[in-house]
């Protein structure tokens, strides 16, 4: 199991304005299920593709690249002992 040294931040409860990436997750998968739309209605099958649509999707912040390349290329960085670097 390969393990990662991340340094992990908490959000003050109401300081929207620290917690950028969530807002924006949020207002995403709102395009998929909006607010207030019951979830019992839905499969498995249903909220992987709405998982998978998003995590297929580039990311600015990730130089363009999708969340599974950026972990790929820190994993592979990782196991040559190189040190990851942001875009």
């Amino acid at each position: 199991m390969l393990r990662h040294r991340l340094e992990i931040y908490f959000c003050d409860p109401h300081g929207r304005c620290q917690r950028a990436t969530n807002e924006n997750t949020n207002g995403l998968l709102r395009q998929y299920l909006p607010k207030g739309t019951d979830l019992s209605k839905h499969s498995r099958n249903d909220f992987d593709a709405v998982a998978a649509a998003h995590n297929g999707r580039a990311r600015k912040v990730l130089g363009f690249k999708t969340p599974a390349e950026a972990m790929e290329e820190l994993q592979q960085s990782a196991a040559t002992g190189g040190v990851a670097r942001t875009p």
